[in-house]
C-alpha cells in the first residue's frame, strides 16, 4: 500500500501554455548594457556562520529582464562558503609537514530550474578540483604542520546558460568558478588564515560587435550575448603579479593576428576583471576588520574628572 501522505514533486519546473510567437512579437534577450570593460555590481559580507572558523555570501548583480518574461526568466550567482579549520588530523593519520587542503563546491537542490540530485557529479568534482588548485597557491601550508582544513561552498542560485535552464555549461561554469574563488577568498581571512595576497578571480571572452568585429569584453553573462567565441577564467594574485589557476574554452590564437584577438590578450581581459573584484574584495575585508575591533574608551583627564562629595 502506498503512502498517500507522501506527494512528491515534479522533478523540474513546468510552464505555462502560451501562444504561438509571431516573426515580429518575439521577445528577444535584452543587449549588453554595460561597457566592455565594466564588470557588474557585487555584494559580499563576511561572517555570517558563527559554527564556523569564517564564512562569506557573494552574490552578483542580475541581468536586466526581457520585456516578455513568460518563460524567459534571467538568474544570477548567489554562494555562500564556511571554512573549518585548521583542526588537527586525526591520530591515526600519518603525519605530514604541511597543511591539507580540501575544498568542495556543492549545488543546492534549487539552484537551478531542473532540481539538482543530492549525489555530486561530475560538474561538482571538476570545479571543486579548479578550486582546490587555485587555493593551494596562496595558501602557506607550511605554518600548520599535521592539520587540515575544509572549505566548502554552496550554490545557492547559478546562473544559467540557455532559456530553459538545464544545467550549467560554457560561460556559466566560468563564472561560477570565479564567483567560488572569490567567496572562498573572503571566508580565509574572515577566518584570520595566513595567505601570500589576496586572491581574485575574473573572466575574460571575446565576443562578436555590433559591426562585426571581435571585442573583448570582462565579466560577460550568457544571457546578454547571442555567442561568445572563447572565454577565459583566471585565479589572479595582484602583489606578486602571479597567475595560479587559468581555464580557457573556445578557439584562440596565441597572438593577435590581423583583427583577430589572440590567447594573450583573452587573458589580459580576465586579470584585469579579477584586479576590478579584488578592489572589492579588499574594501570588504577592510570593513569587517574595523566592525570586529573593540571601541576603545576615551581616556578621561584630571581636569575633566569631578569630584563627587559622598554624604555619609
Amino acid at each position: 500500500m502506498s503512502d498517500r501522505r507522501r506527494i512528491n514533486g515534479p522533478p523540474g519546473t513546468t510552464q505555462p501554455p502560451r501562444f504561438t510567437e509571431g516573426p515580429h512579437s518575439a521577445a528577444a534577450w535584452p543587449e549588453r548594457a554595460r561597457k566592455p570593460h565594466e564588470l557588474r555590481k557585487i555584494f559580499l559580507q563576511t561572517g555570517l556562520v558563527p559554527s564556523a572558523s569564517g564564512s562569506a555570501y557573494l552574490e552578483l548583480e542580475s541581468p536586466a529582464e526581457p520585456k516578455s518574461t513568460i518563460s524567459r526568466t534571467s538568474s544570477t550567482i548567489k554562494l555562500s562558503c564556511a571554512v573549518h579549520g585548521p583542526k588537527p588530523l586525526p591520530r591515526t593519520a600519518s603525519f605530514s609537514p604541511n597543511l591539507q587542503l580540501s575544498a568542495s563546491i556543492k549545488f543546492a537542490p534549487f539552484a537551478t530550474r531542473i532540481r539538482q540530485g543530492y549525489v555530486p557529479d561530475s560538474t561538482e568534482k571538476d570545479l571543486g578540483l579548479h578550486l582546490q588548485n587555485a587555493l593551494k597557491g596562496v595558501l602557506l601550508p607550511d605554518r600548520w604542520p599535521k592539520s587540515a582544513i575544509d572549505i566548502a561552498v554552496m550554490v545557492l542560485e547559478g546562473e544559467d546558460d540557455r532559456e530553459e535552464g538545464s544545467g550549467f555549461t560554457g560561460i556559466g561554469l566560468f563564472n561560477l568558478l570565479a564567483a567560488a574563488i572569490n567567496v572562498s577568498m573572503a571566508a580565509l581571512a574572515d577566518a584570520r588564515i595566513d595567505c601570500l595576497d589576496s586572491l581574485a578571480a575574473g573572466v575574460g571572452a571575446v565576443v562578436l560587435g555590433k559591426d562585426g568585429k571581435l571585442v573583448r569584453i570582462l565579466d560577460p553573462a550568457a544571457v546578454e550575448h547571442d555567442e561568445i567565441l572563447s572565454t577565459c577564467v583566471v585565479g589572479y594574485l595582484p602583489s606578486r603579479d602571479e597567475v595560479v589557476e587559468m581555464w580557457s574554452y573556445g578557439s584562440a590564437p596565441k597572438q593577435s593576428d590581423g583583427g583577430v584577438i589572440g590567447y594573450d590578450e583573452l587573458a589580459d581581459s580576465a586579470i584585469a576583471a579579477a584586479r576590478g573584484t579584488q578592489t572589492v574584495i579588499q574594501a570588504v575585508l577592510l570593513e569587517s576588520v574595523t566592525r570586529s575591533q573593540p571601541v576603545s574608551k576615551k581616556a578621561v583627564t584630571r581636569d575633566e574628572m569631578n569630584d563627587v562629595e559622598m554624604n555619609t
